[in-house]
Order: structure tokens, then C-alpha cells, then sequence
């Protein structure tokens, strides 16, 4: 995640703290506040869990929850996959990865790298970690 993203939230909670300040309004001040707080609890995840995902011989560690963190071993994972949506003109790509108990879902924006691509990366790395396992395609 660049480090500019997160400089510019705080940046924007601050002006927009300000504003809450100077607003003339109860509605105004209220309405302000509340983004500024928004906005500085984004931040300050970005400086307490940087990394959202992490892989090796052993598995996956993801963020979950606000800062923290989960491992996952290889065969704990049941599936690996990339979820497309498109609506209008967006399209959304989500990287998944499932366990018997929980779905962990990561943006480009967390992954800093094309879904697509972290999802194969994490193919081969579970392929070479567990060689008798077929793909995570194949569920």
C-alpha cells in the first residue's frame, strides 16, 4: 500500500476535523466529525497492519478483522479464487480465500498487485507446499 494513500487520509482527517470545528451548524459539526473520525481509523490501519497478506512454505497470514492478524496453514484453505462483479461501469475484483469457517477478501488496493496475479502466486506456492493436492481452481 503506498505510503502517499496513507498520508493523504490523515491529511484529509485533519482538514475535515476543521472543518467540523468551524462548521456553524450542530448537523454540520456532527456530520464532519464523524468522516473525520472515519478517516483517521483508515489511516491509522494502514500504519498498524501495512502488510494484509503474507505467503510461504507454511501458508497464508491475512489481516483480519481492523489490525489483526490470522495464519493459515496450507490445508486449512479450501479454496483460492478471484471474484469479478461488474455493475454499470464498475467492475470490482476481490481475491478470496476460504477456509471451512471464514472468507478473507482482499483488494488490489490491500494486495498493492493485481488480484489475478496474487491468486496465482498463491496457486503455485500451495501447489509446491502441498504437491498431492490438485488446484485450488478445481475447489
Amino acid at each position: 500500500m503506498p505510503p502517499a494513500h496513507t498520508v493523504l487520509k490523515f491529511a484529509g482527517a485533519v482538514v475535515v476535523a476543521a472543518v467540523a470545528l468551524l462548521a456553524r451548524d450542530a448537523a454540520g459539526t456532527l456530520l464532519a466529525g464523524v468522516a473525520a473520525v472515519g478517516l483517521a481509523g483508515l489511516a491509522l490501519r494502514d500504519v498498524l497492519a501495512p502488510e494484509r497478506l503474507s505467503a510461504d512454505a507454511g501458508g497464508v497470514t491475512v489481516v483480519a478483522g481492523y489490525a489483526g492478524r490470522r495464519d493459515l496453514a496450507w490445508p486449512e484453505i479450501t479454496e483460492i479464487a478471484v471474484d469479478e462483479r461488474r455493475r454499470a461501469l464498475v467492475r470490482s475484483r476481490l481475491l478470496e480465500i476460504r477456509t471451512e469457517d471464514d472468507l478473507y477478501l482482499l483488494s488490489a488496493y490491500d494486495l498493492g498487485a493485481d488480484v489475478a496475479d496474487v491468486a496465482e502466486e498463491l496457486d503455485r506456492r500451495r501447489a509446491a507446499a502441498q504437491p498431492g493436492r490438485s488446484s485450488s481452481a478445481d475447489g
